[in-house]
């Protein structure tokens, strides 16, 4: 059985700015990339890390049956939102622990139902350093930004 993996990336030009959300989901048998398929979009104006959270969010959302995924971000914030901070967020009705709302509320939320829908393992890697998925997934991201950017 294929394993299933996402490689995701959010990119802003400006923050705000015009930005973009990248996903790069592949089935592999051990290194052998079995199926793959590409996903971006964008917005005109938002942030860094929504775009980075939207990445996420769409890589899961768009499996079509409960699955086991690891997702590959770049974003500390993505990766200890949701497997560190989320807990203590809702612990305390959605607040940070200095008492101040969550940024991005909307999103952590979409991100906490379709990660609760499938088994994820969640990974971080460097960005910009050479990863081959993680520089895909950056050039999706881009690609989703360019409508947006004037």
């Amino acid at each position: 059985m294929p394993e299933l993996y996402a490689y995701t990336d959010g990119a802003c030009s400006g923050n705000p700015g015009p930005g973009g959300w990248g996903a790069l989901l592949q089935a592999k048998d051990g290194e052998t990339v079995v199926k793959e398929r590409e996903l971006c979009g964008g917005e005109a104006n938002t942030t860094n890390n929504r775009m980075e959270l939207l990445a996420a969010i769409n890589a899961l959302e768009s499996l079509s049956r409960s699955s086991t995924i690891t997702v590959v971000t770049d974003s500390a914030y993505v990766k200890g939102g949701i497997t560190e901070w989320m807990w203590g967020w809702k612990k305390r009705g959605w607040k940070t622990s200095t008492n101040k709302p969550v940024k991005n509320e909307d999103l952590w939320k979409r991100l906490d139902e379709a990660n609760r829908q499938h088994k994820v393992t969640w990974e971080w890697v460097k960005g910009h350093a050479g990863h081959p998925e993680n520089e895909r997934a950056d050039e999706l991201a881009r690609r989703g930004m360019a409508p947006f950017k004037g």
